[in-house]
């Protein structure tokens, strides 16, 4: 698909249904029907960053932050074995506690007793630093850039930087991680036109994952009070990301089952075969709130396990076997 057609599809006037029906099609040749599960480990709630957006900004002093500890997060991976998820995905705001030295140390505990593949999502650091994390047995790495609009990037994220942003994305292809990004659907001053360029760049950067959700305004952040994105439109890029990438992994994100109760149902019938279902402890559910409102906070890992396997015999979709490494390498 080419720009226009792109922006097109993105059109809220348009009618979705033709479009989902494609994307479930390329869905089901590329990837099958199998979903892949990924335990989330949601570990540190600290952040150095002040992204306008994000519920853990640095300066919310309304935040009652936490840290796990290297015992904690083993735990959890361990609670993901006897799920029988084939990944944890270890997330974190910028914590400087957690630097890479020790942050590797913990990914060679998980990996050493669990074999469960690895994937971080816990920011920037120099090529020399994923190299270690790499070697230390993580497998994969989650760094979204939210907009490619250039201008749009400096307005959300005023501490961060666009260019070093990109940069950190070609470190990790080159230390040998599978990578991940993604972007909000529906920012404040965003176009569709922007929206195309995000889809157009997964493609030009050959990500291994795409993870698109809908802006939801956060309180006590600069953002609050601003109209949210909607499903519909993080749908349409779902779809139009599964056309253009083809095989690319894409989960059905929290986000969209918080705005609806059957938006990660919605998600999976227009292309995505990721879930993540979350097996941080339970006193901290609550205390990693980008947004508000976010489910699945109050439930037990097995209520979890339970409730996504659900969900998927009623789609008629199943657990996919395998640890759900990327197919652009296969």
């Amino acid at each position: 698909m080419n720009k226009n057609e792109i922006i097109a599809a993105l059109n809220p006037d348009s009618d979705p249904a033709d479009l989902y029906a494609l994307a479930d099609k390329v869905r089901r040749e590329q990837v099958g029907d199998g979903v892949h599960l990924r335990g989330l480990i949601e570990f540190s709630n600290y952040c150095r960053r002040r992204c306008y957006y994000c519920g853990i900004r640095a300066g919310n002093a309304k935040v009652r932050r936490y840290r796990l500890s290297p015992a904690q997060i083993l735990d959890c991976a361990r609670t993901a074995v006897r799920l029988k998820y084939q990944t944890v995905v270890m997330q974190s705001g910028e914590d400087p506690h957690y630097g890479p030295r020790e942050l590797a140390a913990v990914v060679e505990k998980v990996k050493t007793e669990t074999g469960l593949a690895i994937t971080l999502s816990v920011g920037e650091y120099s090529a020399e630093e994923y190299r270690l994390l790499r070697a230390a047995g993580a497998d994969r790495f989650l760094l979204r850039f939210e907009t490619s609009d250039r201008r749009l990037f400096s307005m959300l994220k005023p501490d961060s930087d666009y260019d070093r942003r990109f940069a950190c994305l070609a470190r990790l292809k080159d230390a040998g991680f599978q990578v991940g990004s993604g972007v909000m659907a529906g920012l404040p001053g965003q176009s569709l036109e922007s929206m195309a360029d995000d889809i157009l760049l997964f493609k030009k950067l050959d990500l291994d994952m795409v993870g698109i959700g809908p802006f939801i305004a956060s309180p006590e952040t600069p953002m609050a009070g601003a109209d949210c994105g909607t499903l519909d439109a993080a749908l349409r890029m779902v779809a139009l990301t599964r056309i253009v990438t083809k095989n690319t992994h894409i989960p059905a994100t929290t986000a969209m089952g918080t705005l609806d109760p059957r938006g990660r149902q919605k998600a999976l019938g227009c292309g995505a075969n990721v879930l993540m279902p979350n097996i941080s402890p339970m006193e901290n559910r609550a205390d990693y709130s980008l947004y508000p409102g976010k489910i699945c906070t109050g439930e037990q890992p097995e209520q979890c396990a339970g409730c996504v396997d659900a969900m998927l015999a009623s789609l008629g979709r199943q657990r996919a076997e395998g640890f759900g490494h990327s197919l652009k390498r296969a």
